[in-house]
């Protein structure tokens, strides 16, 4: 799994003109899901992101996670991430799993960000999504779980 982390003053997700889910400060997670991904690859990634320290402390030093400032986040599948652009200028997508295995796994990524109690928003799998956000500092981590170990 891949997730590209943006620390966010709001963010906000539309589908089709209607609002799908909407956060104050807190992170903006674009997931991309690839085949080879299972669930304890997800289990890694929520415990990072729920404990990385990315947020101001009072001294202005990154040592807040967004757990400690009780912020909100926003999950938005995205294949994309997934791409293979090594040859010619057409990015491929096959190493992106297929939705019968995807779905499943960033439903789960959601339930176990979800269980830190932090107000957990998502956009819809699949679908045209049209994304806003202010990214705060501008911070913006990506993580993949292929480089765990």
């Amino acid at each position: 799994m891949k997730v590209v982390i943006q620390r966010v003053s709001h963010a906000e997700v539309q589908v089709n003109n209607i609002v799908a889910g909407s956060i104050s400060q807190g992170l903006l997670l674009l997931i991309g899901i690839n085949e080879e991904d299972e669930k304890h690859d997800a289990d890694w990634l929520v415990q990072k992101i729920l404990n990385l320290r990315i947020f101001g402390d009072a001294d202005g030093k990154l040592n807040l996670s967004v757990c400690d400032i009780s912020g909100e986040i926003l999950c938005i599948s995205q294949f994309t991430l997934i791409a293979d652009y090594k040859k010619g200028n057409r990015p491929s997508f096959i190493k992106a799993a297929k939705p019968e295995k995807a779905i499943p796994l960033f439903d789960y990524f959601k339930a176990e960000i979800a269980k830190s109690g932090l107000k957990t928003e998502c956009g819809i799998f699949g679908a045209d999504m049209k994304v806003s956000l202010l990214n705060d500092g501008p911070v913006t981590i990506v993580m993949d779980s292929l480089t765990k170990n």
